[in-house]
Formats: C-alpha cells, structure tokens, sequence
C-alpha cells in the first residue's frame, strides 16, 4: 500500500511476553494491530500506545480465548473497529508449575490443554472463517506460537505444556493443508527459552545458558520472526514451523 500499511493483525495474549513484543513488531512493520488480552488491561493500552507511537492504529480488546463467543466478538471488535483481519497471531498460552506426570491431576491436564490448545483451534477456525476466499474472505496468514518443548518434551516440568503445544505443531500443518488453496497461509514458531514471565522464578538463570548459542533468548527476537512470516517475504511457505531457540 502506498503508506506502507500492510493490513489488520490480530494478536491473541497480546498484552506481555512474546505476544507484546510482535504486536510491537508488526506495528513496526505496517500492520493496524488489534491486541488481545485476558486482564492485563493496563499491560495492553501500553502495548497500544507502542503500536500508536510507531505511526499505526491499534486497539485493545478484552477476551477470553478458551470461550468461543468471547472469540467472535473479539474477531468482529477488531475488524469493525480496525477492518478486515489478514494475520491472525495465535499466541494465547499457560503453564503450570512444575511437575512429574505422575503428579499430574485430570484439573491440571483440562486447563492446559483447554488454554494451549483447544484455544489455539478455535481462534485459527474463526481466523479461517474470515479469511479463507471460499467464504469470500480476502485470505491471509495464521501464525501458531507453539514452544521448542513440544519436540524435547520438557521432563521432569511440563510435559503436558510440551504435548499441548504438540498438539498446535499438528494444527499448523493439518490446517495448513486444508486452507492452502483458499488463500490461508498456516505457520508456526517453536520458541525456546525466552526471558519472558511465563518462567518460574530462577528457571532462567538456572538452564538459560544450555542453549548452544550460549544464553536466553528475548521476546522480541522471536517477534522478529512473526513478522517476517506474516509478510509476504514469505510468501511460499505454509505448513512448516521454525525454532527460534538459540540451537537448543
């Protein structure tokens, strides 16, 4: 577009952590951003106001993305507010503390799993319902942040967390099949251990050096990524998911 303008992204988790800093990044980037979040309300007018100070419009809406109501009403805010959605950052995600799956109890598993995953299904099914040219939708780019530990497994911590982002690793290529000829490009980010608050206390400076580049990555290195994928710099991949884990 003639002012640089891309489109509207919508980034789901968007008030702190990886979800703040692509929100950031997209803004950076040209994009009109709609910045979810859950109850950080404060944490996201000021994600707003970084996107605003950039040159770029952006809204913050509060939903609760586990809810599938909650989801339309996020979807139509922004796109009534906004315009049309053409990237959708799925980025909403928990975890709980650290355990053995022996440990592990039905609540425990019925709230990772809702948050991580179901979550992560019924945002991408709204995102393709917009999108997908089937439905005379304009297409665009889903982006599922899935976690490094979805491949190792995380032992002795979160293995549920890992097998829940699993289970996003496997949305992003079915779906990504599915919606490659109504002009839906699906992709995925595994990043690995970032200085971010979704870490224990201590967690990182007890293992963020194993990595082999030797440190921890930041928030807004992963978001540089996002955005390069969302774009149409890559404009032929689909279906695949790219660490950003410092080799880990």
């Amino acid at each position: 577009m003639a002012d640089g303008r891309r489109g509207v992204a919508l980034v789901t988790g968007g008030s702190r952590g990886i979800g703040a800093a692509a929100s950031v990044a997209l803004a950076a980037d040209g994009w009109d951003v709609g910045v979810n979040y859950r109850t950080r309300a404060d944490d996201a007018a000021q994600v707003v106001k970084a996107c605003e100070q950039l040159g770029r419009r952006a809204i913050a809406v509060q939903a609760d993305v586990v809810e599938a109501d909650q989801i339309e009403r996020l979807f139509d805010t922004v796109t009534a507010e906004l315009g049309p959605i053409g990237a959708v950052i799925n980025n909403a995600g928990i975890v709980t503390p650290a355990a053995r799956v022996a440990e592990y109890d039905a609540a425990r598993l019925e709230q990772v799993f809702r948050v991580n995953s179901v979550s992560a299904f019924l945002v991408a099914g709204a995102a393709v319902r917009r999108m997908s040219t089937a439905s005379g939708g304009a297409g665009g780019v889903i982006v599922n942040i899935s976690s490094r530990a979805a491949v190792l497994g995380s032992a002795g911590e979160y293995v549920d967390y890992a097998a829940s982002k699993a289970a996003v690793d496997a949305l992003t290529i079915g779906l990504a099949n599915e919606v490659a000829t109504e002009g839906i490009r699906v992709l995925g980010v595994r990043p690995g251990l970032i200085e971010t608050e979704i870490h224990a206390p201590g967690r990182l400076e007890r293992i963020g050096a194993t990595p082999p580049l030797g440190r921890p990555g930041r928030a807004e290195e992963v978001a540089e990524v996002i955005a390069f994928l969302v774009s149409d710099r890559s404009s032929y991949m689909t279906g695949s998911s790219v660490d950003v884990a410092g080799g880990r």
